[in-house]
């Protein structure tokens, strides 16, 4: 955990963590068709779970690099569902970091970190009225369960020390300077507002400070 009563608890990355496997794959990005980026995978990472970086091209023109941290979401991510704004986020980052360089983080971390069955256990109470950090409280989790510590531990393995955060939650950038990692600057995410997803959006905006205009 990052906190202990009032006081925030700083953890560096474990200097175990490293590169497992670089491997080259072809990707069609929305929008601006085929890309070759590099995939990679991980050894020691603290959780155990099989997070992946996506390294476009450009990305070591600089020094500090744009980052997006995306958590998993299979709903959103595979199967276009509209009740997030998952998916839009996802092919932003692709779009945006293929054209100037850029690093995604896909992190495994499903539901704000409670998986997937748990995740529709939420939806569920979603439909009865409650809202989406509501939801996950009566199923007996917090808020929001993700630990971004395993970002700053793949960070660190392919060498990048200071980074700007592509990204509209507040919490990522504060978890990173608490591991380690120097966030020299935030570029706001852009906002993927529908029917089926307004009251998500407004209640990570109002409960959880997310930068954005619903």
């Amino acid at each position: 955990m990052r906190t202990e009563g009032k006081e925030e608890v700083i953890v560096a990355p474990t200097e175990s963590v490293r590169v497992r496997a670089r491997v080259e794959v072809p990707i069609d990005v929305p929008g601006l068709g085929r890309r070759a980026i590099t995939m990679v995978s991980f050894h020691g990472l603290h959780d155990g779970r099989e997070h992946i970086a996506l390294l476009m091209p450009g990305w070591q023109k600089r020094s500090d690099p744009l980052v997006r941290l995306h958590s998993e979401c299979l709903t959103g991510d595979v199967f276009g569902s509209l009740r997030c704004d998952c998916g839009p986020q996802l092919h932003e980052a692709l779009a945006i970091c293929s054209h100037e360089g850029g690093i995604i983080l896909y992190l495994r971390q499903e539901g704000r970190g409670i998986g997937l069955y748990n995740k529709f256990d939420a939806y569920l109470l979603q439909d009865r009225g409650l809202d989406t950090f509501e939801a996950n409280v009566v199923l007996n989790f917090g808020h929001d369960m993700r630990d971004y510590r395993v970002a700053a531990e793949m960070l660190g393995a392919l060498g990048v020390p200071q980074i700007r955060l592509l990204s509209n939650n507040p919490e990522k950038g504060a978890q990173l300077r608490s591991n380690g990692v120097a966030v020299s600057d935030v570029v706001t995410t852009g906002t993927f507002a529908n029917e089926s997803n307004h009251a998500y959006l407004t209640a990570k905006r109002e409960r959880a400070g997310h930068a954005l205009e619903v």
